[in-house]
């Protein structure tokens, strides 16, 4: 079986439930990722977001690069991985609040394109690259979607070679790509213990 049951209801996919059910430790104002179009357990997945006044304030209007890269770890290792632990141990994210923590531990190397501001919606197309012992490694892209493009209309035949290949419209504008996007389940008590002051 591919996924996890969540109060009795069986999540194949990611494109089936709100970010915020996998993303459990995020809070409304550091969520970063709106919604799943395509995912596959193994190889990776298409997300999408959208800045809000809150993400630009103070910024210049521009959704900083930080942020995008936080984005992608969200949607990309975050999602992903907490995905696959669910499947693997057949429990809910919930389960695993007081168990784990998911951490963003390494960066390899970001060029950046151009820039996004206010109400740009983008899409985060993120491979895997790596799993094993609970850590995730990514590689991926970011692209500014055309204004008013369906995006789950968009994205209901990808595949993994599209995704492989970056097979977007040529309307599709690359504003970052990104190497080695690492993050790890950390069990809680360890995550504590390193953090005490």
């Amino acid at each position: 079986m591919a996924g996890y049951y969540d109060k009795g209801k069986l999540v194949e996919s990611l494109c089936s439930i709100h970010p915020k059910e996998i993303l459990i430790a995020y809070g409304p104002k550091k969520l970063l990722v709106d919604k799943y179009h395509w995912h596959s357990p193994t190889k990776g997945i298409v997300a999408s977001y959208t800045p809000t006044d809150f993400d630009v304030e103070d910024h210049f209007g521009i959704f900083r690069g930080v942020d995008q890269i936080e984005s992608f770890v969200q949607a990309t290792a975050a999602s992903l991985s907490m995905f696959l632990i669910c499947q693997k141990h057949n429990c809910a994210p919930e389960d695993l609040r007081d168990k784990s923590v998911p951490s963003f531990i390494s960066v390899g190397n970001v060029n950046f394109m151009a820039a996004l501001e206010k109400g740009d919606t983008f899409v985060i197309l993120g491979k895997i690259t790596y799993y094993k012992f609970k850590q995730m490694v990514c590689d991926g892209r970011i692209y500014r979607c055309p204004q008013g493009l369906d995006l789950d209309d968009y994205f209901k035949d990808f595949n993994e070679e599209r995704l492989l290949k970056y097979d977007l419209s040529p309307d599709f504008k690359l504003i970052s790509d990104l190497y080695d996007i690492t993050g790890r389940e950390i069990d809680i008590e360890y995550f504590r213990a390193i953090n005490k002051k």
